[in-house]
């Protein structure tokens, strides 16, 4: 019984640290945490994705200890290790951001207190140590505590052998942001892609943060490329996938990216576009974020006519 509570200590210590912390993103405060539940999917023995409130959360465990994706935001950290404790008594060794947005990145403070090493591709640290602007939700971003602060980085590649599989990760071209990774699982045949992969809608081009449609293209090129048809993918949002649902994705993207560069070269105005409703067809499937993607693409494709 000695042991068992000493396996407990860091997840109890996380659930102290994230009662006093301060939320560091602004799309934490559209979110009641009280109302939020934090729940476990099993994806194959020994790993998990977490729904909650911001990014799909992997999580793998075993003997080596618990590597998680993403973490959600700070006020949910208790509510995670909650579900995490469901899976697995070991600690919180490793947490890799697939990005440097908040709603991916918020509970960094809370585990990195508690002992876990915060990974991420070099340009989420530089974004994560000063103050951003996400110029298409109108929203500054104060720069993250040092606790927060990934303390491993990298710039194109990275691979974990940890519980029985090799985890590659590997920086993609500019696409959300201009730090995001793929991770792929190999023994489990699992990819999460962070929000490169939006299952609820249409992209979110953080062209603030250096992120590009081109950039998203060719990420969901090169998973569908690496994946089959028994590969799980786990989007930022939204429900796990297999590679036909992301290569219908992709194929919405691509032709609503063309209908709108028809339009530019046609001179239409941003506003006569939008009242087009030029991706109106994919409403159904994947409803959110279509007007802002529109202005995404249309901003990309004349700042590029401009140069």
């Amino acid at each position: 019984m000695r042991h068992r509570s000493a396996l407990h200590r860091p997840l109890r210590r996380l659930a102290v640290l994230a009662s006093c912390c301060v939320v560091a993103s602004p799309l934490a405060a559209q979110v009641n945490y009280d109302t939020i539940q934090v729940r476990a999917v099993q994806l194959t023995p020994g790993l998990h994705v977490l729904f909650g409130a911001g990014g799909n959360i992997g999580v793998s465990t075993g003997v080596d200890g618990t590597f998680i994706i993403d973490d959600q935001f700070a006020p949910l950290t208790p509510k995670i290790v909650a579900a995490i404790r469901t899976l697995t008594e070991k600690p919180v060794k490793f947490v890799l951001n697939t990005h440097w947005h908040g709603d991916h990145s918020g509970g960094n403070e809370n585990f990195g207190n508690a002992g876990a090493v915060i990974v991420a591709h070099d340009n989420v640290r530089k974004r994560m140590s000063s103050t951003q602007f996400v110029a298409a939700l109108n929203q500054p971003t104060p720069g993250a505590p040092h606790a927060a602060l990934p303390v491993v980085t990298f710039s194109s590649a990275v691979t974990f052998h940890v519980n029985g599989d090799s985890i590659a990760v590997f920086h993609v071209s500019p696409a959300h942001t201009d730090g995001d990774v793929i991770v792929h699982f190999l023994k489990a045949n699992v990819v999460h892609m962070g929000d490169v992969f939006n299952n609820t809608g249409l992209p979110f081009i953080d062209r603030s943060s250096g992120g590009t449609v081109a950039g998203v293209l060719v990420a969901a090129d090169q998973v569908y490329a690496m994946a089959n048809a028994d590969t799980r993918i786990v989007p930022g949002h939204g429900q796990v996938a297999d590679r036909e649902r992301l290569k219908a994705w992709r194929t919405a993207i691509g032709t609503v990216q063309e209908r709108v560069q028809r339009e530019v070269r046609a001179r239409k105005t941003i506003e006569q576009i939008l009242a087009m409703k030029l991706s109106a067809e994919y409403l159904r499937e994947w409803p959110g974020g279509h007007d802002r993607f529109i202005r995404a693409v249309f901003d990309e494709l004349t700042a590029a006519a401009s140069r």
